[in-house]
Parts: C-alpha cells; structure tokens; sequence
C-alpha cells in the first residue's frame, strides 16, 4: 500500500494545505478540521482505495482507514501538508472555533453532562431494578426479604446522584467554565442544603418559608434545586467569571483567601436570590412546553420528534437532550424523552441493516453491518454518517421508523427510570414495562427495515469491483485453510488472467485456525480491515510464515505487518485490545524492514499476562491489501 499516495490525494480533495486547520487520528479514523467545507470532495475521498467511509461530525472531517493503516497515512499526511502533529483533543478545540455561538452552547452543555453520564446511569439502572422487584415482591411473584442490608442499601443508593446532582453538575461545570471545581461544588451544595425545603416535598407540602432579598425589593422561596440543571449551570458560570476577575484584581499575598471567599458568598448570594428562581422558572417552561408536545393527541408530537431526532443529531442538537432527561426525571419521576431517543436510535440501525444486506457494494457491506450493531447499541453516528445520509433515502425510512416506535412509546405511556443509554440496554431503564420497550424497539428496527428495502438507493460504485487506474492488477485472490498433524497452513491460489500460481505458508502462530466471522470483535469479525483468519493460540510464539520483508512493528509490539515480493501484505494482531497493555506482554525480534525467512522466530508473547488482564488471546491474520484483488475468498476444509 503506497501510504504517501493515499495521504496525498487526501490532501488533494480536502482543499489543500490551505484548507486544512489541524490533523490528528484515533485507532482508526484520520480526523480534519477544514476551514471550508464545501472545499471537500468527500465522494472523492471515499473512493480512494484505503478509505472505508468518510463522515463529518462534531466539526471534524473523520476518514476511516482502520486498524495499522490510519498511523501510517497520518504520518505521510502531516509531512505532506507540513503542519505539526495534533491530539484529538487538540482537533476538538479547533472544531469547537469554528461552530457558532449556539453550537459552542450545545458543545458546552455536553462537555458538563458527558462526565457525569455514568452516574446517572448507575441510579438510572439501580432505579429500575428496584422498581421491578417492587413490583413482582407486591404482586407475589418474588418472595425476598425487603428488610434485609442488600435491598435497603439499594433502596439508599438507587437516586442518590439525583439527589445530589446538582453538585455533580456544578462540579463538572465548573471544569468546563475553567473555575476552581470545588468551589463549583460548593455552589451546588448550596443549592441542596439541607436547611432549604427539599425541592420534591413542595408538591405535597407547599412552600414554608420565604426570605426577603436585597433589603426587601422581594421575597423568595427557600426551596432546594434538586432535579434542576439549567440554574445549576448558570450559577457556575456567574461563579467563574467572579473568580476569574478577583484572581486579577486581588494581590497575589490576598488571593488565596479573599478570592474563594467573595466568590462564593456572591455567587451563592445571588443564586438564591435571582439566579435560582428566574432559571427555575425558564426550565419549568421548557419542561412543560416538551411535554405539552409529547402528549398531543394520537401521539402526534412523539410521532413528529421520533422522527426529527436524527436530524438533531446531524446538528449536535442532541447534546441538550440531557437537560430534558433530568428535568422530566426530577418532575415526573420518569423521563418521556428517552424512549422517542431509543426508537430513533435503533431505526437508524434497522436502516443500516437493511444496506447491507441489499447492497452490492463491498465497501458499503463492510460499513453499514457494523455500524448497524453499533447503532442498537446507541451509537449512531457511523449508522446516520457512514451509511444512511450518504444514500438518503436510508435515512428518510429511518426516520419513519424512529417516529412510529415514539408514536408507540407514547400511546403506552412509556418512560425511562434513568437516562444515558438507549438501544438494547435502554431496557435496563425500562424494567417496569420491559415488553412494551421492545415492542417500540421493534417496531422502530422493523419499519426502518422493511422500508429501505422498499424505498432502495441508489448504489454507489465499488471500485474494488472494477480494474481502475488505481488497482495493480486483474488478480483474484482465494485462501483454503488445511490441517494436518504437524501444522495449520493456508493455500493461497492468486489467478491473474489465465495464469495460476499457488503460494503455500504455514500459519504464522500454532493452534486452532477458525473463521475470521468467529473472531470475539465486530471490527475484525466485519471484515472491514479485510478477509483473512483467526488463531486460538496454543504457544506463545510468532512465526514467519513466509519468506517477506517486516513492513511494520507496532510501537505497543501487538502487531506485526509483512509483505512478500509480490506484493501480498499480511497483519499478524496478537489477542485483542492488547494494544492497552502497551508491549508488556511481548517481545518482538525483528525490525521494520528487516528481511526474513519462513519460519523465523518474530515474536514471542505471555498468553498468561494477556489473560489475567480480562483480554483475549484469539489472533486475527488478516489480509490488509485486499483492494489489490477483484476477490478475496475464506474457505475451510
């Protein structure tokens, strides 16, 4: 693979050196930030030989390339378009310079809710378990001892962090606003004190106390911010710039002491006073105005916003839809919201199936299947980018199908006990009326499905199917597996025109060869990376299977790259995930472009140190140029 050539017409159809900002790449996907959007030619750039998809989101321009191949084209890239390397994090922040005030609120408000999420997810869960023994311990189908430690402890810890959440909230802020997050923390605790009336008991008891503010201009109610977000974060907000300003004006030897002080009691001051009851106020009516929709007659509002919420999400809207959560959890005790997010979220998937399965595309196959999984999960973003708004009309049938599993969701009245995660596990959060969850679900999946198929789209050329000026040749490659009693080899028959040549070479680590379909990840298993095989290890040895030259050694030593002198290139990836071990278990005796013979020792790796880190040994070998052939063939015997 000629890494520069890829990296260069990269470069070529993203507008050049002078519209690229910045540069970075995760595992698998090479992440831009371009000045001019419209500069792109993004269909260009999904058609070069390496790239698998290309999609635009949070800002960024993201090319998926995969596994051992992203690294490689970055370095070329960056020495191509002479600009220094960059973190992800580094290309966020030139993203977030480029959005307009309303997305920078939008970004802000899920760069405060995205630490926090695992939290409210645990009471969320928690919640929901709770109220499903609730339910069969009532009803007699359980028989449990409710007084026991176990359920009376889960009972106290089930919404702790939403009766706290006002200090997760001010504390996560607080970072994001760039204050002092402890003194962010105190806000929210000011906020929930305990002398103030609890926020949820007002609606059985009334308001007992008011107080009068600044010498008596009016009088509030000294009622607690339980359950409220937006107050929360306006108060942190007011607290930074008070901070930021005192740390200028205030000598350096006062600091420490008169700055946290101010800050605090004027903030707090003012929190109570204004700040708390005007936004309590704004919110309720947010609150009530979403909920006023979602409860129109014949679930007409849930039908309309199941089926504009993957739009939000192409606008980032969705990053406000936490705020929605929390607030109808605090009033109702059930989020309404959720349910319409996870039908739409598990539409899209149903949408991405449906390509996949219909498509003849082998690119958009190697795409649309994992992204589809993905997409039940709740991650949509690869479904709705990478497949289904590239063709249109997959996410028009989507979208329907978002909108008739809300339109369920609605006429049942389902909620949420928590919020944070849709899709297959939402039904953690929806113990109470766990089949009317999968009903919504399935009618969601099954629309968007069936739809697709009916409405088609228009398929997209696959230039792995054609010789181009871009292919090396009219080759077909196929790979038969053989065991015998001494060892696995693979038989590789590669055809080009009416000549035949066959390349025998043993499996490069000993142990049981099964199907790459067989391998315990979507991202190999998918075949994206390309077709090959996986190992189940029996030795903790790497072999040379071929005479080849090494083509790379991985920095973390996971992964080996080969490459013969015809030009078939070979990933040898040790167990999965190893990378996170970063090179502990392994030792590697070779080089990049060392030159070796078959059955060279390359490697040697502790199956017991991956083990005893939760990973698994199952090695892929896989076959990384496979765009050089017209086929690619897997078969055992």
């Amino acid at each position: 693979m000629d890494y520069q050539s890829i990296a260069r017409q990269i470069l070529e159809n993203v507008g050049g050196k002078e519209n690229l900002i910045s540069a970075a790449h995760c595992a698998t996907r090479l992440r831009l930030v371009i000045a001019d959007n419209e500069k792109c030619n993004s269909k260009a750039v999904e058609n070069i030989d390496a790239v698998k998809g290309v999609f635009f989101a949070s800002g960024q321009m993201q090319i998926i390339l995969g596994t051992g191949t992203v690294n490689k084209v970055y370095d070329e890239f960056i020495k191509i378009a002479g600009i220094s390397e960059a973190s992800k994090e580094d290309v966020k922040r030139e993203a977030a310079k480029k959005a307009n005030p309303f997305q920078r609120v939008i970004k802000t408000i899920g760069d405060i809710f995205v630490p926090i999420i695992p939290a409210i997810v645990a009471s969320g869960f928690l919640m929901g378990i709770m109220e499903a023994l609730n339910f069969m311990v009532n009803n007699g189908f359980l028989n449990i001892n409710t007084n026991g430690s176990i359920y009376q402890f889960a009972v106290l810890f089930s919404n702790v962090a939403y009766v706290f959440l006002p200090i997760l909230i001010a504390f996560s802020a607080a970072k994001v606003f760039g204050a002092n997050p402890f003194l962010g923390a105190v806000i929210g605790m000011i906020m929930i004190h305990p002398d103030l009336q609890n926020a949820w008991t007002v609606a059985t008891e009334g308001v007992q106390k008011t107080q009068e503010v600044f010498f008596g201009l009016w009088k509030v109610d000294m009622v607690g911010y339980q359950g409220h977000v937006i107050p929360v974060i306006i108060a942190v907000f007011v607290l930074s710039i008070i901070e930021k300003k005192l740390h200028k004006i205030v000598p350096p030897m006062f600091d420490l002491f008169v700055t946290p002080l101010v800050s605090v009691f004027v903030t707090g001051y003012l929190t109570l006073a204004a700040i708390g009851p005007v936004f309590v106020f704004l919110e309720n009516g947010l609150l009530n105005g979403i909920q006023s929709l979602l409860t129109l007659p014949f679930g007409i509002g849930s039908f309309i916003m199941g089926g504009a919420y993957a739009t939000t999400v192409v606008s980032g809207i969705h990053h406000m839809y936490t705020v929605i959560d929390i607030g109808q959890l605090a009033k109702y005790g059930l989020t309404f919201w959720l349910p319409l997010a996870s039908a739409a979220n598990v539409a899209q998937g149903g949408a991405a199936l449906a390509v996949a399965l219909k498509s003849k595309n082998k690119k958009m196959k190697s795409v649309a299947l994992p992204s589809a999984l993905s997409a039940c999960m709740g991650i949509t973003e690869p479904a709705i980018f990478g497949v289904n708004l590239r063709l249109v009309r997959p996410f028009i049938a989507a979208s329907v199908g978002g909108a008739c599993g809300a339109l369920y969701a609605s006429i049942v009245n389902l909620g949420a006990t928590g919020t944070g995660v849709t899709g297959i596990f939402g039904i953690l959060l929806h113990l109470h009326s766990p089949i009317h969850y999968i009903i919504a679900m399935a009618i969601a999946f099954g629309v968007a499905f069936v739809l697709t198929g009916i409405l088609g789209f228009k398929e997209e050329t696959d230039e792995s199917d054609a010789v181009t000026e871009n292919k090396e040749s009219d080759k077909a490659l196929s790979v038969e597996e053989t065991v015998t009693e001494d060892q696995t080899e693979e038989s590789v028959t590669v055809q080009s025109g009416n000549n035949t040549e066959e390349f025998t070479f043993a499996c490069p680590i000993q142990g049981e060869v099964i199907p790459l379909s067989e391998v315990p990840d979507e991202t190999f298993a998918s075949g994206v990376l390309g077709d090959g095989v996986g190992v189940k290890p029996e030795e903790g040895k790497v072999y040379a299977p071929f005479n080849c030259t090494v083509a790379t050694v991985f920095d973390t030593k996971h992964a080996i790259g080969l490459e013969t002198a015809d030009g078939m290139e070979l990933l040898i990836h040790v167990g999965l995930d190893t990378v996170t071990l970063n090179g502990e278990p392994f030792t590697v005796h070779v080089e990049t472009g060392q030159q070796v013979k078959k059955g060279e020792l390359l490697a040697e790796f502790d199956m017991e140190k991956i083990l005893n880190a939760g990973l698994k040994t199952v090695s892929p070998i896989i076959i990384t140029n496979q765009g050089s052939y017209q086929e690619v063939h897997i078969t055992q015997r």
